[in-house]
């Protein structure tokens, strides 16, 4: 199946529906039975956009919104929502995600930091890498004193098949400049993070 999907992938001219009904054939589907008519449309169109985040970029979604704001105590944004792919199967994974970051002269509009997190989570990922895709682009777009960023997250492919747990999530942590240095404001972030995740 798979040379025969590489075989089809390198004909320019051949459309992802195409592609779909290939897989549905393969899988011993029959691709023009009533249910499945209109599947390859919605899958193609269901992967474009959980896969949007490739024809976005950090500065778009940062979109200048960095204000000059004399306040250098922690900055904690939690409980964000991430839906992601994993790269491994094309099965989701989803969670939250907790940024926080110490500013230095510029903080972070409100509502960028989600939209940061998009950016990244929808594209083909894993975990840890997109923990550091986040961190990393803070760091660079703000140049706080530190960052930390902590994503807590469940993966279908984990839970669907292989070893088949349901109640296991995984958890990855970046921890930049004063975070990674200074262990109370990493524990001062840590901490804040538990008092509301009991």
């Amino acid at each position: 199946m798979a040379s025969r999907i590489a075989a089809l992938i390198f004909r320019t001219e051949v459309s992802m529906e195409k592609l779909i009904k290939e897989i549905l054939k393969n899988l011993g589907e029959n691709p023009k039975r009533e249910g499945l008519l209109h599947t390859p449309s919605r899958v193609e169109k269901s992967l474009r956009f959980l896969t949007k985040g490739y024809k976005e970029t950090a500065e778009e979604a940062l979109n200048g919104a960095l204000f000059t704001v004399q306040y250098d105590e922690m900055v904690i944004v939690r409980d964000i929502e991430i839906y992601s792919l994993c790269e491994h199967h094309l099965l989701p994974f989803f969670g939250k995600c907790h940024v926080g970051y110490l500013p230095s002269d510029k903080v972070i509009g409100l509502s960028k930091i989600p939209r940061l997190v998009d950016v990244f989570a929808r594209r083909l990922q894993v975990q840890e890498r997109l923990t550091q895709q986040i961190a990393n682009t803070i760091e660079e777009a703000v140049r706080p004193r530190g960052v930390g960023v902590v994503i807590e997250a469940q993966h279908l492919c984990m839970m669907m098949r292989g070893v088949q747990k349901q109640s296991t999530k995984m958890i990855t942590s970046s921890m930049l400049g004063t975070f990674r240095k200074d262990q109370r404001s990493r524990l001062e972030f840590l901490n804040l993070l538990r008092a509301h995740n009991p």
